[in-house]
């Protein structure tokens, strides 16, 4: 084979694995997310089969520190935020913060009826453990703290907490019985799984707004994937698969 053959194959070669791999994309998304994410891809790929889409989930302050520790995400989709922000601050998002949706908690329990459950129950001395995400790497568990201090029960119910790193690991706890009751994510109690129990939203005046974000990593700069699906998250139909897993989403 000449030489002129062999570059021109090697060229082809470069190209042909360069378009496939714009046409794939890992996503860093935050354990409220699921299966909510699994959900908006099925609907992406409607129109655009093509593209694969992986999905990693995980409490959204450690998916930014392995972002920013450069871990290959192109897509970082947040509980908050904050963490977004922070990866623009430091140069690691090649787009803007965007709010995709606004999260809630609930009160749930595998086993105690939490559909008749306040806030001010979880200091009954028949509750043992009450499970929340870890509010340092959590933005659901900042929450869970900022609901019960506002509530006037934190310091009732501070000896009782036991944490999980993140929002489903509580859910997990609640319903093995590791935990009496979880203070989780409205996104996952409305899952089947969960909503058989029954569930108690907390008011959203006791908390900051749980307003969730999302960026195209550095590493996602140039993936014709990252930047599609970041428009999808705006469309009609994105919106709906939002609000029947439990998020309230701008129009």
């Amino acid at each position: 084979m000449s030489r002129a053959k062999i570059i021109l194959l090697s060229v082809f070669a470069v190209l042909f694995s360069s378009a496939s791999a714009a046409q794939q994309m890992t996503i860093a998304a935050a354990s409220s997310l699921r299966p909510t994410l699994d959900y908006l891809v099925q609907a992406y790929r409607v129109d655009n089969p093509d593209h694969e889409v992986s999905v990693v989930y995980g409490a959204s302050g450690r998916l930014t520190a392995q972002i920013l520790n450069g871990a290959p995400f192109d897509f970082f989709m947040s509980a908050d935020m904050d963490f977004p922000q922070r990866l623009a601050d430091e140069g690691a998002a090649a787009s803007d913060p965007s709010v995709y949706g606004y999260g809630r908690i609930a009160l749930w329990s595998a086993n105690i009826d939490a559909s008749a459950m306040t806030l001010q129950d979880l200091g009954a001395a028949r509750i043992g453990r009450v499970a929340i995400a870890q509010p340092t790497v959590a933005p659901y568990g900042q929450r869970a703290r900022e609901a019960m201090q506002a509530a006037g029960i934190w310091s009732a119910v501070e000896d009782k907490l036991v944490f999980g790193e993140n929002i489903s690991q509580v859910a997990q706890m609640a319903q093995s019985g590791a935990a009496d009751v979880g203070i989780v994510a409205l996104s996952l109690v409305m899952q089947p799984e969960l909503a058989a129990r029954g569930y108690t939203l907390i008011d959203a005046a006791l908390h900051e707004p749980l307003a969730q974000g999302f960026v195209v990593t550095r590493r996602g700069a140039d993936n014709l994937v990252a930047d599609a699906f970041a428009r999808f998250l705006s469309t009609p139909a994105a919106h709906a698969v939002f609000r029947d897993n439990g998020f309230d989403v701008d129009d």
